[in-house]
C-alpha cells in the first residue's frame, strides 16, 4: 500500500474510532495539559517581567546611562566627561539611622539624596501630590523629606512630624507612593527616606570611608549612541572603577534572579510533565488494551502492523494536541493573573499579552513527552495476535516491542533532555536535575521489584483480605510498578522542598539568631572607634566586640584579563557584580581556616597579597599564584593570591571574600566595621544599646541582625509559597498518573473481582483487600520519598547553601499521611466500579 494511501486510510479510521468521544483519554489530557500549562505559564511570566524591565528601562534607570561610583565622587575630569554626554542628575545612596527628636526610638533607613534634576525619566509619586522640589525644599536649618509609609509606621510618626538624621533635623513632608528607579537601586533592607542634596550635606553623614554610592544618571539626545558612549568611557577612564549601566540593562540583578527562579519552576513543571508522561503511557496502554478486539479484527481483515500503528499514533497525536492547546490556554492566563498581584512589586504589565517563544517551548515539551511515553504501548499494540478477537480475556505477559519503537522512545527522551538543557540558564543544574530524574526512575523501578519480592516471600497470614492484598502486590500484571512510580517522584519532590523550607526557617528563626552577632555597626570613623568601644562595653559588658577596617572595591581583572569579557559560571557571578567589601589583616580572620597556601607574616612588606574565599575561588576557577585586580577609591591595585580560606558565611560574623595584606592599603582612608556578640543580651538591653549608639554617634549606622533576619524570613516565606505551589503541580500530576494506572489495570481487576465473587468473596472482603494493598504500596512509596527527598534536601542545604541540615520528623509524618490518603482514597475511587461489576458478562467472555 502506498504511503499516501496508508496515511489517508489511517486518518479516516482514526477519526471514525474517535466518534465515541475521548473516553479513556481524560487522564492523558489532564497530564499533558497540566505540565504544558506550568511550563508555558512560568516562562510567559518570566518574559513578561524581563520584557517590561527592558521596555521601561529609561524609567527604571531614571536615565539612559548610569555611572555608579562607591565611596568617592567623580573627579573633575570624570564629571566633565559625564556632563558632556547630556543632562545629568546626581543621587547619593547610603544606609543611616533616623531617630526621634527625644531619642526614644530609631530605625535604619535607606537614605537617598537627589538634586533638582531628578528624575530625568519617569515620575516620583507622593502623597500629598506636590512638586518634588517643594517637598524636599530647604530653608535655613529647616529640611524636608519624603518617607516610605513603613518608616512612619515603625517610628509612630505622621506627615508633619520631625525626626533627626545625623546632625540635621528634618520634617516629614509626605510619603512615597512610587519611586521610578527603586528597582535599579537594588533591594533594600530598610524603608526609603528621600532628601535633597543640601539636606545630606547638613546631616554630616558623608565622611571619610563612609559606605556611600554615587549615581550619575544621564539623559542623552541620541539613545542610539549609548553603546559607543559606554565604550568611550571605559577607554578614556580605565581606572575609574565605575559601574556603567544603560537603560537596556536597568536592573541586572533582578533580571538574573527572575531568570534563575523561572528556570527552577520550569524544571518543576518539567517534572510534572515527565511524571505525567507515565500517566500518558498508562492511558495509552489502557485505551489500546480496550481496543484489543478491534486491533485483532483489523489483522484478520489483512491490515498490516504499520497501518495499525499509524491509526493509533494519529489518535494519540490528536489527543495530545488537544491537551497541549488546553495547557497553552491556561499558560497564557497565568501571567495576566499573576500581574494583578505583582504589579506593585515588579515592573510587570497588567495588559493581556502573548509570548510565542514561551508557548512554543511548552508545546514542544508537551509533544515530545506524549511521543516518548506512547511509542512503547504502541509497539505492544502492534503485537496483539489475531486470536485475541476470540479470546478477549487473554492476559499473556507482554514482551518488548520491536526495535524501531524502542529507538523512537529513546530518541524522544534524548530530544526532551536536550531541549531542557539547551533552554536552561544554568546547564549544570539542568543536567543534574535530569540525571536525578533518570536515577529516580531506575530506583523506583527497583523499589517496586523489592516490594513485590518481599510480598512474594511474606509468611502466610490468616486474614483472607490481607492474604489477597499481598498476592495482588506480586502477581503478574500487578499495579505495584505503576503506583510506586506515579507517587514516588511527586512525593520525593514534595519532601525535598518541604525539608529545604523547614531547614531554612529553622536556621532563620532558631539556630542562626543564636549564633549570629547582635548588631553590625558600619561607618565608624577612626576618631570614634575608642569611644564607641567603651560605649558598647558599658551597655553590653559581656559582649564580644570585633572590629575590622572596611573598604569597598570592584574586581576588574583576573591575571590581567577583564572579568567583563570572561565567561563566569552563574554560581560565581555575584562576586563580580558591583563592589565588594574588602579589608586587610595581619592575622587570619576568625570563623575561617586555611584550605590551601600560607598566611603572610605580621611584618610583611612586599608586593600586595590577597587571601581569597575557597568556595568562591573554585567557582571562578582561580588557583594559588593568580592575580586579582581591584579598583579601590579610583585606583587599580593588583595582588597575588597567597592562600584560600574556608569561610563560615552561615555564622553571619564579619567575613570577606578578599582579605589583603596590611601593606596593600597603607595610608588609604577608610572607616571601620564592628560587631558585638552577646547571646545572653535581652531585648531591652539591645534596645538600650541601640539608642545609646545612635544618640551618641548619629553618623554610625546600626543594623540589628534579628530585624534583618525577619525581613529575610518574610522573603523566604514568599518564595516558599511559590515553591509549594509548583510542588503541588507535580503532586497533582502524580495523582493523575495513579488514577491512570488504576484505569489501565481495570480490565484485570474486573476479571479478578468477578472470579472471587463467584467463589464466595463478599464486597467487604474485596474492599478490605484493596485497602490493605494500597496502604502497603503507599507506605512503601512514602519510605522511598522520605529517603530520596531527605538526601536531596541535605545536598541542597548543606552542600549548596552551606547550612546545617537535619531531618524533620513532622515532614516525615505528613508525607506518610499524604501517601496513604492518596493511594487508598484514589485506589478505592478507581476500583469502586469494579466491585459492582456484574459477573455474567465477564464469565461469558472466558
Amino acid at each position: 500500500m502506498p504511503d499516501g494511501l496508508r496515511l489517508s486510510l489511517a486518518f479516516r479510521l482514526a477519526l471514525r474510532e474517535m466518534r465515541g468521544g475521548l473516553r479513556g483519554f481524560y487522564i492523558f489530557l489532564a497530564c499533558i495539559a497540566l505540565g504544558t500549562a506550568a511550563i508555558a505559564g512560568v516562562n510567559s511570566l518570566s518574559q513578561s517581567i524581563t520584557g517590561s524591565i527592558a521596555s521601561q528601562g529609561q524609567g527604571l534607570l531614571a536615565g539612559d546611562m548610569r555611572f555608579e561610583l562607591n565611596n568617592r565622587m567623580a573627579s573633575e575630569s570624570e564629571r566633565a566627561f559625564i556632563d558632556s554626554l547630556g543632562d545629568v542628575s546626581v543621587s547619593v545612596g547610603l544606609r543611616s539611622m533616623a531617630r526621634l527628636p527625644d531619642g526614644s526610638n530609631q530605625a535604619l533607613v535607606e537614605l537617598k539624596a537627589v538634586d533638582g534634576a531628578y528624575p530625568l525619566y519617569g515620575a516620583l509619586e507622593s502623597e500629598p501630590k506636590t512638586p518634588l522640589k517643594d517637598m524636599l525644599a530647604t530653608s535655613g536649618d529647616r529640611h524636608k523629606a519624603l518617607a516610605a509609609p513603613l518608616l512612619l509606621e515603625r517610628l509612630g510618626l505622621a506627615v508633619g512630624d520631625e525626626l533627626l538624621l545625623g546632625k540635621a533635623r528634618i520634617i516629614i513632608a509626605g510619603t512615597i507612593v512610587t519611586e521610578p528607579d527603586a528597582l535599579s537601586d537594588g533591594f533594600g533592607f530598610a524603608p526609603r527616606l528621600l532628601v535633597s542634596s543640601d539636606t545630606l550635606a547638613a546631616s554630616g553623614l558623608v565622611q571619610t570611608g563612609s559606605l556611600v554610592e554615587y549615581a550619575y544618571k544621564v539623559k542623552v539626545s541620541d539613545p542610539t549612541s549609548v553603546p559607543a558612549r559606554v565604550s568611550q568611557a571605559q577607554e578614556k577612564f580605565p581606572q575609574a572603577g565605575w559601574s556603567i549601566r544603560t537603560s537596556r540593562n536597568a536592573a541586572p540583578s533582578l533580571t538574573a534572579n527572575i531568570t534563575r527562579f523561572s528556570q527552577f519552576l520550569t524544571l518543576v513543571g518539567l517534572t510534572a510533565l515527565i511524571v505525567g508522561g507515565v500517566g500518558v503511557a498508562n492511558a495509552v496502554r489502557a485505551y489500546l488494551d480496550s481496543k484489543r478486539g478491534v486491533i485483532a479484527a483489523f489483522k484478520c481483515l489483512g491490515a498490516p502492523g504499520s497501518l495499525i500503528t499509524t491509526i493509533y499514533l494519529t489518535q494519540i497525536l490528536m489527543i495530545a494536541a488537544i491537551g497541549i492547546v488546553i495547557g497553552l490556554a491556561l499558560g497564557m492566563l497565568i501571567p495576566y493573573v499573576a500581574a494583578q498581584f505583582l504589579a506593585g512589586m515588579l515592573p510587570v504589565s497588567t495588559d493581556f499579552a502573548l509570548y510565542p517563544s514561551a508557548l512554543g517551548l511548552a508545546a514542544l515539551f508537551g509533544i515530545l513527552t506524549a511521543l516518548a511515553f506512547a511509542f512503547l504501548p504502541l509497539g505492544h499494540a502492534r503485537n496483539v495476535p489475531a486470536t485475541a478477537l476470540f479470546r478477549e480475556q487473554s492476559f499473556e505477559r507482554q514482551a518488548w516491542p520491536r526495535w524501531p519503537y524502542i529507538v523512537a522512545t529513546v530518541g524522544c527522551l534524548v530530544a526532551l533532555a536536550g531541549l531542557a538543557v539547551f533552554t536552561a540558564y544554568d546547564r549544570t543544574i539542568s543536567l543534574t536535575f535530569l540525571g536525578a530524574i533518570a536515577f529516580s526512575f531506575v530506583v523506583l523501578r527497583g523499589v517496586s521489584i523489592v516490594v513485590a519480592l518481599l510480598a512474594r516471600r511474606a509468611p502466610r497470614v490468616r486474614s483472607p483480605a490481607l492474604r489477597l492484598a499481598i498476592g495482588n502486590i506480586h502477581r503478574p500484571g500487578a499495579l505495584t510498578p505503576s503506583v510506586v512510580l506515579s507517587l514516588g517522584l511527586g512525593l520525593a519532590l514534595l519532601v525535598t522542598l518541604a525539608l529545604i523550607d523547614g531547614n531554612l526557617r529553622r536556621e532563620l528563626t532558631g539556630n542562626l539568631p543564636e549564633r549570629a552577632p547582635n548588631f553590625f555597626f558600619v561607618d565608624i570613623q577612626g576618631s570614634e572607634i575608642e569611644g564607641f568601644r567603651n560605649l558598647l562595653q558599658q551597655n553590653l559588658p559581656d559582649g564580644k566586640i570585633i572590629e575590622v577596617p572596611m573598604l569597598r572595591g570592584r574586581i576588574l581583572a583576573f591575571n590581567g584579563q577583564d572579568v567583563s569579557k570572561m565567561k563566569v559560571p552563574p554560581a560565581g557571578q555575584w562576586v563580580l557584580r558591583g563592589d565588594r567589601g574588602i579589608t586587610y589583616a595581619k592575622n587570619k580572620p576568625e570563623n575561617s581556616s586555611l584550605s590551601e597556601g600560607e598566611w603572610w607574616s605580621g611584618n610583611y612588606s612586599g608586593k600586595p597579597l590577597v587571601s581569597f574565599s575557597a568556595q568562591e575561588a573554585g567557582e571562578l576557577g582561580l588557583k594559588l599564584g593568580d592575580t586579582v585586580t581591584v579598583n579601590v577609591l579610583g585606583r587599580n591595585i593588583t595582588a597575588k593570591i597567597a592562600n584560600f580560606r574556608r569561610v563560615e558565611w552561615e555564622s553571619l560574623s564579619i567575613n570577606f571574600v578578599m582579605v589583603f595584606s596590611p601593606n596593600t592599603f597603607a595610608g588609604a582612608p577608610h572607616a571601620w566595621l564592628a560587631t558585638v556578640i552577646d547571646p545572653k543580651a535581652t531585648a531591652q538591653a539591645e534596645a538600650t544599646t541601640l539608642r545609646a549608639v545612635t544618640n551618641t554617634y548619629p553618623t554610625i549606622t546600626s543594623v540589628r541582625v534579628k530585624d534583618a533576619l525577619d525581613i529575610v524570613n518574610e522573603l523566604v516565606g514568599q518564595l516558599a509559597t511559590a515553591i509549594r505551589a509548583a510542588a503541588a503541580v507535580a503532586l497533582v500530576a502524580s495523582v493523575l498518573v495513579l488514577a491512570g494506572a488504576l484505569a489501565a489495570g481495570n480490565r484485570a481487576r474486573v476479571h479478578d473481582a468477578v472470579i472471587l465473587k463467584t467463589l464466595g468473596a463478599t464486597r467487604r472482603t474485596l474492599i478490605r483487600a484493596f485497602c490493605y494493598e494500597y496502604a502497603i504500596l503507599g507506605l512503601s512509596t512514602a519510605v522511598f520519598a522520605l529517603f530520596a527527598g531527605g538526601v536531596a534536601a541535605w545536598f541542597v542545604v548543606s552542600q549548596i547553601m552551606t547550612l546545617p541540615s537535619r531531618f524533620l520528623p513532622d515532614v516525615a509524618i505528613a508525607t506518610i499521611a499524604i501517601a496513604l490518603v492518596v493511594t487508598v482514597g484514589i485506589g478505592l475511587a478507581g476500583t469502586w466500579r469494579v466491585l459492582g461489576q456484574k459477573a455474567a458478562p465477564v464469565l461469558r467472555e472466558l
